[in-house]
């Protein structure tokens, strides 16, 4: 038996590590190796043109990446890890209600919440010119915009990371251990900081690697309110649209040790104890809340929070039903109707950017689905030489920014090669899926994986004993096991397809335009309307598929690269 499985293991593998290779691998070091070449030649030249001090835009954009990054993780963190507390440690009404509505950010794609938050609270923004109307200001009090702008849209997309992974170890930490702790006499700070802490440290590392990584990619909130201010995400753009690829490629690789780096540090953090609990419990319990004046604080503040957290989607949705040209000079608008969606759903040119973003987004996400089943199959249940550096060559594309992935793709596709059957995929149709498949890969593997991991070796064994060929072992047997982690993933992966705008702004043609790129053609246009229009469009496929995720496949879905 031993022969036929080595031989369907490398039958798997065979396909498996030729798109690895063709497709992340050799995309990476075709952008390496464009970072050492200036004019046809072997040459340091780009980097020392990246960090020569007269060259300062590079080297702010760098420091302010890791600067806003930094921040970033410490902001969301701020935000989340009390949420996570208060909504599984303490029991008072509308705890579910609000803990639910505490995960909305997540179906707010990158571009479409930048979008909500200049709406709400930019220079002509809806909050600061009510409160200069109510208060009879001359000018409004306030403006987002900057750091402080991008910091502000960063926290609120973000801590959704910190509160679902804290919430997620809160309620596996076994109680048991903090009542041991009270009970030898240990205050309420010292069980946290001796027991509570050690056992989230693996959570929180978790964490802060996400929002991190997210931060250094990020490019719609820069893109859209810097006003000036740089970040490598966007010089990396600025450089491609320039023509000049060899900058763009040495900037690429910068943003991506800065990631890989810290997330080598981050794994020696956690790496350097062991946070597993010896025991095994009953769960988190939460206590009721007796005070009632904190009963009905915490009430009130739930109550503000969601209506913080639901304004953004409540401003699309209401902006979506205004029609173009009769918000202008007004400082409201006025006028309310559906004409954009009538647009979207009667004029072709106006619905082909919803075509292409559901047949873009399908079409790589059944890429992932299929590569994803195998992949993690051949990675959890068969041992071969190399397991490691291809479970690393799986994870290259959720360390690097999406940027980067996308000038990889330019760097590797922008003339014939054996991996492309001879053509150029750059300015093709089909350039987008292959993005959007190569950056989530990691998405689908990683879920897969879990479930996986949770079937034991013998279930398989048990059936081949019994004369069951392989493939109908894997069909019948540990293809029905997996699903849920399979499908959440591959739903993730569909979520991120739809959404995604940094590797779109790189690669796409007017043919194949997504979504996000015609959200941000309307805004230049200034027709705020129908960009509304999109947006809601995009929003309501992602709460679809994450709904269908929640209920049906009864998996918790949460965001990463």
């Amino acid at each position: 038996m031993r022969n036929p499985q080595v031989r369907k293991t490398i039958y798997i593998l065979i396909p498996i590590c030729l798109v690895l290779i063709a497709y992340v691998l050799y995309p990476s070091l075709r952008t390496l190796s464009e970072s050492f070449y200036s004019e046809g030649s072997f040459t340091f030249e780009n980097y020392h043109e990246f960090f020569s001090p007269e060259a300062r835009s590079n080297l702010e954009a760098l420091w302010n990446s890791i600067y806003i990054s930094v921040l970033t993780v410490i902001f969301s963190a701020f935000i989340g890890v009390p949420l996570a507390f208060i909504f599984n440690k303490y029991d008072f009404p509308g705890r579910s209600f609000f803990s639910s509505v505490a995960i909305m950010p997540i179906v707010l794609p990158s571009l479409v919440g930048v979008m909500a938050f200049m709406f709400l609270y930019g220079e002509t923004g809806l909050v600061p010119n009510i409160i200069k109307d109510l208060f009879g200001m001359d000018e409004v009090p306030f403006k987002i915009g900057g750091v402080s702008g991008i910091l502000l849209v960063h926290a609120y997309t973000m801590y959704v990371y910190f509160y679902m992974t804290v919430s997620s170890t809160i309620n596996s930490i076994d109680p048991s251990l903090e009542e041991a702790a009270y009970n030898l006499g240990a205050s309420r700070f010292a069980v946290f900081w001796k027991v509570t802490f050690p056992l989230l440290t693996p959570a929180l590392v978790a964490a802060s690697l996400l929002v991190f990584m997210v931060s250094m990619a990020s490019f719609s909130a820069p893109f859209l309110l810097a006003g000036g201010y740089r970040v490598l995400s966007l010089q990396i753009y600025f450089s491609k649209i320039n023509g000049d690829l060899p900058m763009a490629a040495t900037q690429s690789v910068i943003l991506s040790v800065v990631s890989i780096s810290f997330l080598l540090f981050m794994r020696w953090f956690q790496n350097r104890k062991d946070y597993r609990m010896a025991s095994k419990g009953i769960g988190a319990h939460r206590s009721e809340v007796s005070n009632p004046f904190l009963k009905w604080v915490m009430v009130a503040m739930g109550i503000v929070g969601v209506v913080v957290l639901l304004l953004p989607h409540m401003t699309i949705l209401i902006l979506s039903l205004v029609p173009d040209g009769t918000w202008t000079w007004q400082t409201y608008p006025s006028v309310f109707n559906f004409e954009n969606y009538l647009l979207l759903f009667n004029d072709p040119f106006i619905w082909d950017p919803v075509r292409n973003s559901l047949i873009l987004a399908t079409l790589a996400t059944l890429g992932n689905f299929v590569f994803g089943m195998f992949a993690s199959y051949v990675l959890v249940k068969r041992k071969f030489v190399g397991k490691n550096f291809l479970d690393i060559i799986v994870m290259i594309p959720w360390a690097l920014p999406a940027t980067v992935v996308g000038m990889n793709l330019i760097f590797a596709f922008n003339e014939p090669t054996p991996f492309t059957f001879g053509k150029i995929l750059v300015g093709s149709f089909w350039i987008l899926p292959l993005a959007y498949f190569v950056r989530h890969i990691p998405l689908v593997v990683r879920s897969t994986n879990a479930s996986l991991e949770q079937l034991d070796d013998s279930v398989e064994e048990a059936a081949r004993n019994l004369g069951a060929r392989w493939f109908y072992t894997f069909r019948r047997v540990i293809l029905p096991a997996i699903m849920p982690g399979l499908l959440a993933g591959t739903l993730l992966a569909f979520v991120q397809a739809v959404g995604e705008f940094p590797t779109s702004v790189l690669l796409y043609t007017l043919e194949n335009r997504p979504i996000s790129i015609e959200i941000m053609n309307q805004l230049r246009m200034f027709n705020l309307g129908q960009a509304a229009a999109y947006g809601m469009i995009q929003i309501g496929l992602i709460a679809i598929v994450l709904f269908i995720s929640n209920k049906f496949l009864g998996v918790k879905t949460e965001r990463s690269l």
